[in-house]
């Protein structure tokens, strides 16, 4: 077999700082005391936690340039990396679906979930790959731009964006029922973040970072600075029309975010691959997710064993919220519970032991 790739330090850590970043904001103590920047928007906005999953993707959409476009130049066939990606993806996939199915089973009130985080990052690893593979950037840029530009015109077509009303949650009602994130007791209506017709900007969201990874590979700084600018502008300009928006990922929230994630990625490329700074978050990256799928599991099952509320009563708030406040022990528990999986991903590091789909 060829070598692999060799890999960059850099996007290791900005993955794994991704990582870090979803479980700090996902395993709060108390819901109900959340300090703000950790916190979604409520419905329009950008808050840095709605920046997490879009970097996550677009860090996703670098590694296929950084993983998948060196060995199609030397040689390697093809189909059989096209039949790699599709079988790692299709893996994503179940893994989120048994998660949602154990949490269905084991949490009180909770229904079966078909669409979720893990479904989305498998449909846009796989979408992403297939590209990479058959089709040029001239045609990743098209792309792109129809996902976008299209979707627009869909956002507009389907009426109100308010919540529960536009077309987004329209279909993720009428093709999943109440099989979704959350619904609307008023209407019965469901939505869910990571539903389908939203998927589509993900999507481009994943390919704006493969377009990153080529110019990364070329070490073209220039085009990397020029694309974070252009997207940052874009998407800025494009929200005073359609504001930005985690849940329907409105194509300004892509263009934003994508902006955002590219001078992340510069920055962290300068600073540890040029510079030689220590690659923090390296273990989480390597390991995403391990971290991930299994920082979701402990979510179930602390709650589905009761140890959730008296593991956070006596080991966080009965003393910190007397002293400095109950938001402040709630995210006393959020950094411990990501401390914690730290320890677990620089255990397996340590022991070389790396767990991928």
């Amino acid at each position: 077999m060829p070598p692999k790739p060799p890999r960059l330090a850099s996007v290791d850590a900005l993955r794994g700082s991704t990582v870090a970043a979803m479980l700090l904001v996902n395993d709060p103590g108390d819901w109900d005391h959340v300090f703000a920047p950790l916190e979604h928007a409520a419905w329009n906005g950008c808050t840095p936690t709605d920046l997490i999953f879009p970097f996550f993707l677009f860090v996703m959409g670098v590694s296929v340039a950084l993983a998948i476009l060196p060995r199609l130049e030397r040689g390697d066939a093809p189909a059989t990396l096209r039949n790699a990606a599709l079988w790692r993806a299709l893996r994503i996939v179940l893994l989120g679906l048994a998660i949602n199915a154990l949490a269905a089973w084991l949490m009180p009130h909770r229904d079966m979930r078909w669409p979720g985080v893990l479904q989305r990052i498998g449909v846009c690893f796989a979408g992403t790959a297939l590209l990479a593979l058959y089709a040029r950037p001239r045609t990743w840029w098209c792309v792109i731009a129809a996902l976008l530009v299209g979707y627009a015109a869909l956002l507009a077509l389907g009426g109100s964006l308010a919540p529960w009303v536009n077309i987004v949650s329209r279909t993720d009602s009428a093709v999943f029922g109440h099989y979704v994130w959350s619904i609307d007791p008023a209407t019965g209506r469901g939505h869910d973040p990571e539903g389908l017709l939203s998927t589509l900007p993900a999507f481009a969201s994943s390919l704006l970072g493969l377009c990153a990874g080529v110019w990364l590979r070329a070490r073209n700084l220039r085009a990397l600075l020029g694309l974070a600018l252009a997207c940052l502008a874009l998407g800025l300009l494009w929200s005073c029309w359609l504001p930005f928006n985690k849940n329907l990922w409105t194509p300004s929230f892509t263009l934003w975010t994508a902006g955002w994630a590219t001078l992340a990625l510069l920055s962290f490329h300068l600073a540890v691959d040029m510079r030689g700074w220590p690659a923090w978050g390296r273990r989480f990256g390597i390991n995403a997710i391990t971290a991930y799928a299994g920082s979701e599991l402990m979510q179930i099952l602390l709650p589905a064993l009761g140890w959730q509320t008296p593991i956070y009563r006596h080991g966080f708030a009965d003393w910190i919220a007397p002293l400095a406040g109950p938001r402040v022990a709630s995210l006393a528990f959020a950094v411990a519970f990501t401390a914690l999986w730290w320890l677990i991903v620089w255990t397996l590091d340590r022991r070389r032991l790396y767990l991928k789909l």
